[in-house]
């Protein structure tokens, strides 16, 4: 994994004793043997954090066992990457794992989407279907955007949860399943109910176990790991080697990401497709939507409640590049010794690899998150 910092870092595999099959990657200096840094991997979910290393603990966990889970984040935060990772995990990773987007289906068909259908059962029904619950027997069943599901369907599907049992339209008699369901919603599921459009019924039997996605501006110290993670599958696949540019690198932790991990990653691919050779991925993002501090001419503003380590850290890299990354002006302008400055540098650079900055795990269902 290329660290984008005059050095490059091979990944290797390790095993995490007791977590099954989780493995963890760590990125190395080639010219050194020490770990700048551990990224541990759960599926197709990468993070260093300690909310993400929280997280894989927690998939670990529930895993083996067959209780329904219920999955709550943000747009973009990996709630269907999560289900996969449970599911691969699991005892059943054999069995079949069905995905129904709840919000993409229109109430009057997704009662056919999951319990299926017999043939004639109403118009355009010309042959018998299945559904997502018996294509999902014996395996797990992942409802995305579960809140969006009407209160008259969620009466039905706490019928199955309760029972094991439903009946295709238009059959007479039952089918009984083995399915283990879990839910996501990008919405706060507490909020949901006291505003009525999640049943508290169906909620407490989904959210046997209950998972809290962080936003990637809550674990903003994997930010870089995984701008570069997805930099190097691209550079990989096409047998190049592009580079994200140095206000690339500035702008990944100034940008707060509302659209998350997806929208990282999707500004990564177009910013590749667009570059000769360095990534520049200022133009590709709203600065008015997301930047945690901005720039205006020869000043440097910061939000209010940011941590003071943190715009000491922006007010050195906007003067670093007023001054054209010239280290003794930039040193003379803050009024510190050159020596301070390159520590001060040298400890940012540590924050990126070995992850000095743990941030506060936030509790389950005890902040309400942006729509």
């Amino acid at each position: 994994m290329s660290n984008g910092l005059n050095g490059s870092a091979e990944i290797a595999d390790l095993s995490i004793p007791g977590a099954h099959d989780m493995a963890v990657l760590q990125a190395r200096n080639n010219s050194h043997t020490h770990t700048l840094k551990q990224l541990a991997r759960c599926g197709d979910l990468y993070g260093a954090s300690a909310p993400m290393q929280q997280l894989f603990e927690m998939i670990g966990k529930v895993a083996p066992t067959t209780a329904n889970v219920l999955i709550a984040g943000e747009s973009g935060t990996g709630k269907e990457l999560v289900a996969q990772a449970i599911h691969q995990l699991s005892r059943e990773q054999d069995q079949p794992f069905v995905a129904l987007n709840c919000s993409a289906v229109s109430p009057q068909l997704i009662e056919a989407e999951l319990f299926g259908h017999e043939r004639g059962s109403f118009t355009g029904a010309i042959r018998m279907q299945k559904g997502c619950f018996e294509r999902a027997n014996g395996g797990t069943l992942f409802l995305d955007e579960v809140t969006e599901m009407s209160l008259d369907m969620q009466v039905k599907l706490l019928r199955v949860l309760e029972s094991s049992r439903f009946c295709r339209i238009g059959a007479e008699e039952e089918t009984e399943v083995k399915v283990r369901v879990i839910a996501a919603t990008n919405r706060d599921p507490l909020e949901a109910m006291k505003s009525g459009i999640l049943r508290s019924d169906l909620f407490y039997r989904l959210a046997v176990f209950p998972l809290d996605l962080p936003p990637l501006r809550e674990r903003s110290e994997d930010i870089r790991l995984l701008a570069s993670l997805f930099l190097d599958q691209l550079n990989e696949e096409d047998g190049r080697d592009r580079v994200f540019s140095k206000a690339s690198w500035r702008l990944l932790n100034e940008y707060t990401w509302p659209g998350n991990v997806r929208e990282l990653k999707n500004v990564v691919h177009r910013a590749y497709i667009m570059a000769d050779h360095e990534l520049e991925l200022l133009p590709l993002v709203n600065p008015n939507k997301g930047m945690v501090s901005e720039q205006i001419g020869d000043c440097v503003t910061v939000q209010l409640g940011s941590k003071l380590a943190d715009a000491e850290q922006r007010l050195i890299y906007a003067t670093l590049g007023h001054c054209g990354g010239n280290k003794t002006l930039t040193a003379e302008v803050l009024g510190v010794s050159l020596k301070t400055l390159y520590n001060r540098l040298n400890e940012y650079q540590a924050k990126l690899f070995l992850g000095d900055v743990i941030p506060h795990v936030r509790p389950y269902g005890a902040q309400s998150r942006n729509q």
